[in-house]
């Protein structure tokens, strides 16, 4: 039953109309849904009636505090108004953390794993063509960007095999999908490995704190108006003295840093791996744009529309968060899953949990023009259908939507964009060793984020100079 979660939730909800499925689990009333009107109402139009609400907070406070992830109303709020200045254009479009990183990456690339310090020796031509499990690199390749753009000093996990931050973190949060999905069951859930794993994330998370609040408001305001040693830690310390907010933020953004950007990078590489032909696109669009050598702008990678295309179909078949839930905070209501027909509303009473699935939803082929010449079948990865067909509102929603839409949508998608600006200038094909490992049906292994649950094997092959 490993990695079943989507083949679970389809089955209780496609044999029902629109998608919509009461339930009872251990005498509690769930809602599932995969209809985009119901999932509009949880997390828009309808969005003060439903929430976190108190047990997940519960359930996620040892890990993620009092972060923006886990708090409802003020609190919530209040965390969204502290992070936001974080993500302006002004910050997210100086792309040299991104770059800052890539020549290990592409080291670590050749060496077909991560280095065994910083300064190994690396054919970089050995490389050329050799089979690698690459998804273990993104991992470890966006860890160091987030601590690097977080704390101004990153952990240097593509340089270490066994880097404790990053395998305590992995740690902590596996245990953590363990726990959430255990629901009332998880007293039983050990927790021995993520306390070891948190005391280590905290350690090092207070280390950099206490640097931070060492500096007076005015030398804080120094660093982060010039740009030259700004950390999102320096200017989150320009607005709070509170170690436990600023620590609780920073764990929150480095979780939905490291984790969205590199489970996607993922899915889009297991996917080029056996479409040859996207990348050729791909590479005569950056050719064409940037060259070869030249790092992109901000302003290229919005020019670049089948990049963009690339990525909008990686996180149409696989997006970030595949499965999540609301809570009703009072007694409300859905707009769909009652009648005969399940398009009436239904009453929804306070506490009742809602479990909403992007992943289900964005695979209904109900949802998607007919097959015909010109659109493919909806479960095809295909980005080229992005140039005749635009997703309706709300049927298309990898980084949710209503006033908790992901703050770092843009950070991410620039970080995303860039990598794969980078990489095809350098590599002009990709073998996937995929079909031997999975049959060809990729595994999908959702812990916090979905990601490939059995790798990413491919070989990348270098341009040839001319």
């Amino acid at each position: 039953m490993k990695y079943k979660l989507m083949e679970t939730f389809l089955n209780i909800v496609k044999p029902s109309p629109n998608y919509n499925v009461e339930s009872r689990i251990l005498g509690l009333r769930i809602i599932f849904t995969a209809d985009p009107e119901n999932i509009k109402a949880i997390l828009a139009t309808q969005f003060s009636d439903y929430g976190k609400g108190e047990p997940f907070h519960r359930e996620w406070k040892e890990f993620l505090g009092d972060s923006i992830f886990v708090t409802d109303g003020q609190a919530w709020h209040a965390s969204r108004q502290l992070l936001r200045p974080q993500f302006s254009r002004e910050r997210i479009s100086h792309l040299h953390t991104f770059e800052a990183h890539l020549e290990t990456l592409f080291k670590a690339i050749a060496n077909g794993g991560a280095l065994d310090g910083p300064y190994q020796d690396v054919d970089i031509e050995a490389g050329n063509g050799k089979p690698l499990e690459i998804s273990d690199l993104f991992f470890r390749y966006t860890l160091d960007v987030s601590t690097s753009f977080l704390l101004g000093k990153d952990v240097q996990s593509l340089t270490n095999p066994r880097e404790p931050f990053a395998e305590a973190f992995n740690e902590v949060q596996r245990i953590q999908g363990i726990r959430a999905r255990a629901g009332p069951l998880q007293f039983l859930v050990p927790l021995a490995s993520f306390r070891r794993g948190l005391k280590v994330v905290n350690e090092l998370c207070d280390i950099y704190i206490d640097q931070a609040l060492r500096l007076s408001q005015e030398e804080l305001a120094s660093k982060t108006k010039s740009d030259h040693g700004y950390t999102f830690l320096h200017e989150l310390a320009q607005f709070t003295r509170d170690r436990t907010v600023l620590r609780d933020q920073l764990v929150a953004v480095l979780l939905a840093g490291r984790d969205t950007t590199a489970a996607t990078l993922s899915w889009t590489m297991y996917e080029l791996g056996r479409h040859p032909e996207v990348v050729q696109k791909l590479r005569y669009e950056i050719i064409n744009t940037v060259g070869l050598d030249l790092a992109p702008t901000y302003e290229d990678l919005k020019n670049m529309k089948y990049l963009q295309y690339v990525v909008n179909e990686t996180l149409r078949l696989y997006p970030v968060v595949p499965f999540n839930v609301r809570l009703a905070l009072k007694d409300t209501t859905l707009p769909r899953g009652g009648g005969a027909d399940g398009t009436q509303p239904i009453a929804v009473l306070k506490d009742t949990p809602i479990g909403y699935s992007t992943l289900v939803m964005q695979r209904r082929e109900d949802l998607y023009p007919p097959v015909s010449e010109k659109f493919p079948d909806p479960l095809e990865y295909c980005p080229d259908r992005w140039f005749v067909w635009q997703p309706r509102p709300w049927q298309y929603i990898p980084f949710n939507g209503g006033p908790r839409i992901c703050i770092g949508q843009q950070f991410a998608l620039t970080e995303m964009t860039y990598v794969l600006t980078r990489m095809f200038q350098r590599f002009e094909r990709v073998e996937s060793f995929m079909k031997e490992v999975d049959g060809g049906t990729p595994t999908l292994k959702s812990e916090i984020v979905i990601q490939p649950g059995d790798g990413v094997k491919v070989a990348l092959w270098q341009a040839k100079k001319s």
